[in-house]
């Protein structure tokens, strides 16, 4: 099996680097076709809100000649696979693949049209700007052979927004960085805080609102919150702290990739999303894969997603209603009286294994390859 890996998707996300080094696992053949457009851009929505948007759009739309040179001089693939943010790879390609006779897989991973319009509500449903952005995805959608996303519960939502075939998109976990996340036993620290961890984007999707609420409901127990990132809703969070502030609650800006290990392997607890949306119900993020990765107790909203993945069972798993700081609050009390009686627990041991690279990479040859190709 050939497959070239064609466009302009970012590699400075895990989903693209474990997909690739998934299917090489396989002993199939990929080849990158790639220019990088998306280096120092975390989130992509904030391309549109810069100075530089427009020598980054200049960057983008000149990337496309040259990768539709290679694609036409280079050896026929058996298949294309072009990954997020793909809309344009996709309608770029598709004639060139048509001509050449190469079918092509679209890993969507997310819609923009959702994530621009229901998820972090930035165009309005029924406005022009929304319904161009729903009108020029579901045109790329139908240049592709086959789309696949993160969960089947996101694959199910992709249909019926789109008014697809149910069973026509498919899904491949995001899965983890298993080198970067290994299980270790809670780092030892000078105190006896008891140490709650959430990193990642500040967007509606996450809820980050909804752990200061609930720091804010526990903030004379002894817990120490710990919350890095920024992205969309900092404004907001500032304004909160700022009009109440919750002096257990410490904000760091960001840190490099390589650190999260240790700063998960500190806390005694992990967070991953509460956010309210259908999106937010949809997807399960980076973050929770890399917990389990790391072996470490995690609390999350509860959704079809993540029962794809993790059952509520404590003291390694406790899924929350969404958007419910109360509910947060007490699974971390939860979670403080258990350790405070038992020695830390290991968890997920026999997820690990199926959200390697590996296990991605033979999800991708099990439903998306026959999907494509027809074999």
């Amino acid at each position: 099996m050939r497959v070239l890996h064609w466009g302009t998707y970012d590699l400075g996300k895990p989903r693209a680097r474990i997909l690739r080094e998934g299917i090489r696992s396989t002993g199939a053949s990929l080849q990158d076709c790639h220019r990088d457009i998306w280096s120092g851009l975390e989130d992509k929505t904030q391309a549109f809100r810069t100075k530089q948007f427009l020598w980054r759009l200049v960057r983008w739309l000149a990337a496309y000649p040259a990768l539709i040179w290679r694609f036409l001089a280079g050896p026929r693939p058996d298949m294309v696979l072009t990954s997020f943010p793909g809309l344009l790879d996709i309608i770029v390609l598709a004639p060139f693949a048509r001509m050449r006779g190469v079918p092509m897989a679209w890993d969507m991973f997310i819609s923009v049209y959702d994530t621009l319009v229901f998820d972090r509500g930035l165009a309005r449903p029924g406005t022009l700007a929304a319904r161009c952005l729903f009108w020029l995805e579901r045109f790329a959608i139908g240049r592709a052979d086959f789309v696949f996303l993160d969960t089947e519960a996101h694959a199910r939502r992709i249909e019926s927004l789109f008014d697809l075939p149910p069973g026509s998109c498919g899904s491949v976990w995001v899965g983890a960085e298993v080198e970067h996340f290994q299980p270790t036993r809670r780092l030892e620290q000078s105190t006896d805080v008891f140490e709650v961890l959430f990193y990642g984007q500040f967007i509606p999707l996450h809820g980050v609102q909804t752990i200061v609420e609930a720091a804010r409901l526990m903030q004379d127990s002894g817990v120490a919150w710990t919350l890095i990132g920024r992205g969309q809703e900092v404004s907001s969070v500032q304004r909160t702290l700022a009009e109440a502030p919750v002096p257990a609650l410490r904000w760091i800006d960001w840190v490099d990739y390589a650190e999260l290990g240790s700063w998960i392997a500190k806390a005694d607890l992990c967070l991953g999303i509460f956010g309210t949306s259908e999106k937010a119900a949809s997807v399960i993020p980076n973050k929770v894969f890399q917990i389990v990765a790391a072996g470490r107790p995690v609390v999350t909203r509860d959704s079809p997603a993540v029962r794809e993945l993790l059952e509520d069972s404590a003291p390694c798993v406790y899924l929350i209603p969404p958007g419910d700081p109360h509910a947060l609050a007490e699974a971390v009390t939860r979670h403080m009286h258990h350790v405070s009686r038992f020695p830390a627990p290991r968890c997920h041991g026999a997820v690990v294994s199926r959200i390697a690279a590996p296990a991605i990479g033979r999800r991708f040859m099990q439903v998306v390859v026959p999907a494509v190709t027809g074999s």
